[in-house]
């Protein structure tokens, strides 16, 4: 089977810096944790790729168009195919008074966010910090090893993926007539993250679900009862 531009592909992987088979990326929490890589917010188990919209790495969109579900392969990319050459041009320096005032109280290896640019902090000197907006990895080659486990082909089933993709499955879902309507019921919680996890579904249904026009979304909500107790202390 081939898979082409819009295609959706669920995979697991392990990725690699070929330099000492460092463990850099996994969708294997359990592979994560042994490696001391484990981020609490990331997401694991399978990863959704919508071929041809800059979903991963340039070589690995291309390599998984030739592969087909259940198939599994050790994949080496150059620098260029992975996360691209390192340039100087991404290096500066900064004054530490202008990070401070940023909120940010930089040591090297930090990762901030400098207007929406990831960049870490290499140096810390004499009121001036030098900034890295190079990928961590640029320059490297990397290594792969991936499975296609799963081609969502409905609008239903990649709705769904989407809504797993994203962390924000909803507690309905109906598809009718071009209209994508999507419920969050009361038990969802609806913190920061979900408005901004939610915003991220609905701009990538729009963007890679041709047969989507529309996106409804409904929210419901509980008032929570105070138990005798709670009442009590606030004198309420």
């Amino acid at each position: 089977m081939a898979f082409s531009d819009g295609d959706f592909i669920e995979v697991e992987y392990s990725a690699y810096d070929a330099n000492g088979n460092v463990l850099i990326e996994t969708t294997d929490e359990k592979a994560a944790r042994d490696a001391g890589i484990y981020h609490e917010h990331a997401r694991y188990g399978r990863k959704l790729i919508i071929l041809g919209f800059n979903r991963t790495i340039k070589g690995l969109d291309r390599e998984l168009r030739s592969m087909s579900v259940g198939q599994e392969q050790k994949l080496t990319f150059k620098p260029d195919d992975a996360f691209g050459q390192r340039s100087d041009g991404y290096v500066r320096v900064m004054r530490l008074a202008d990070m401070r005032e940023r909120g940010v109280d930089p040591y090297p290896g930090m990762r901030v966010d400098l207007d929406g640019v990831m960049a870490t902090v290499r140096s810390v000197n004499s009121g001036r910090v030098t900034i890295d907006a190079n990928h961590p990895y640029a320059g490297h080659d990397i290594v792969y090893d991936v499975r296609v486990v799963g081609n969502p082909k409905t609008d239903d089933e990649k709705a769904n993926s989407l809504s797993r993709a994203y962390g924000v499955e909803p507690t309905a879902m109906r598809l009718q007539g071009g209209t994508l309507s999507v419920t969050y019921g009361p038990d969802k919680k609806k913190d920061e993250a979900y408005f901004v996890d939610k915003a991220g579904f609905v701009g990538a249904v729009l963007e890679t679900m041709k047969g989507v026009n529309n996106v409804n979304v409904e929210e419901q909500y509980r008032r929570e009862e105070k138990r005798p107790d709670e009442a009590r202390e606030d004198g309420k």
